[in-house]
């Protein structure tokens, strides 16, 4: 059972895992599974769904990313059945010769039959011929692997399909069986859930922030939450979609379910109490949590004992960057002692045991040091 992964955006999220289990669940029943790090194909990036050509990624960044698959991916796989390879070792070692070898197996048109390259192509936007050989790359790992299924999502179907065709063109196999997954729509309820389009629920995150973000989906989307991303059973499935179609089950208390499910999964049955606890403290109640991070300024870090909140946010690491701090602002999401500051420019001089929030999961409280 072959997954490939992409190591520009390491971070695995709930989208993420529709493939996942679906490959737990051949382990369950005794297949091996070959877990591909396209640390070579991840320097040219995938093409597929993009517009125009991806920035292509060092060397370094894209080691950097690999490295932080397989302590998520334990949460879900059996890493006892999982093998990891990285495909450079095989395209790493290809002579422009063998390049040449490999690009006589498809024809253009055969490249064009992509509704991106399509696109692009009708479009009289650019396709640039390394782009070209991202599908060929990828097909070429199931060549090197002799992989007998590959799996991936519905966006994967021409790279997939690509290396049961390249299997054959190089008489290794009569060609990989190719295993097809429904995309996931992130907390929008419109795009694909990505990190890029900040509408994801990442594996990797803080209980807290996993609970939260799964009660803001959209009633419309839950049920195809549960049956691609849990392990409930068909049976139980049935019976969460009748309680939700007659009323007997109130649609919050299904996404409590959902989000007490995913922090079970993903941290503990005790995180998920206290996560659930926390939610209905702070949103249900509209109350301030009785814990939280408490975390130290000193003096140094302020100007005559004052700071900007941009700043301050970003100290304190409740917002990655400034950027993201003065969009957080202008948003109306961040609040002093429950106070709401849209200023961008707002100057802060914090007092010991002030509370900050971002949004409605985020509170540290400001220990002077």
């Amino acid at each position: 059972m072959k997954l490939g992964l992409d190591p520009s955006a390491p971070d695995i999220h709930i989208g993420h895992t529709v493939v996942l289990q679906k490959l737990r669940q051949f382990q369950d029943l005794g297949h091996e599974v070959q877990l591909i790090i396209g640390d070579f194909t991840g320097r040219i990036g995938d093409p597929t769904g993009k517009s125009e050509t991806r920035k292509q990624l060092s060397e370094e960044d894209v080691k950097h990313n690999a490295q932080t698959y397989q302590t998520q991916l334990s949460k879900v796989l059996d890493l006892t059945r999982t093998t990891f390879y990285y495909n450079s070792t095989w395209l790493g070692e290809l002579r422009f010769d063998d390049v040449l070898r490999l690009a006589g197996k498809v024809t253009v048109a055969r490249m064009l039959e992509r509704d991106d390259f399509a696109k692009r192509y009708a479009a009289n936007q650019p396709i640039h011929v390394h782009e070209f050989f991202y599908p060929l790359m990828q097909g070429y790992d199931s060549v090197s692997l002799q992989s007998d299924i590959e799996l991936g999502g519905t966006d994967q179907t021409f790279n997939i399909l690509m290396g049961r065709t390249l299997q054959g063109a190089y008489e290794v196999k009569e060609g990989q069986v190719a295993i097809l997954m429904p995309l996931l729509e992130g907390l929008d309820g419109v795009q694909k859930m990505s990190k890029s389009l900040r509408n994801y629920i990442g594996i990797d995150e803080q209980p807290n922030d996993i609970f939260g973000k799964t009660m803001s989906i959209p009633d419309t989307l839950m049920l195809k939450y549960f049956e691609l991303t849990t392990s409930l059973s068909h049976k139980e499935l049935e019976d969460l979609r009748e309680g939700l179609s007659t009323g007997t089950i109130h649609p919050r208390d299904a996404k409590m379910r959902l989000a007490k499910a995913y922090v079970t999964m993903y941290h503990s049955v005790q995180a998920a109490e206290g996560a659930e606890q926390h939610f209905i403290t702070v949103f249900q109640k509209r109350a301030l949590p009785d814990e939280m991070e408490e975390v130290s300024l000193i003096s140094s870090d302020l100007d005559a004992g004052s700071i900007t909140l941009i700043k301050l946010l970003v100290h304190l690491s409740l917002q990655s960057s400034n950027g993201e701090a003065r969009r957080s602002i202008e948003q109306g999401a961040v609040k002093l002692n429950e106070q709401k500051i849209t200023d961008i420019h707002a100057l802060i001089a914090p007092q010991d045991g002030d509370i900050l929030q971002v949004g409605k999961r985020k509170f540290v409280k400001i220990k002077l040091a």
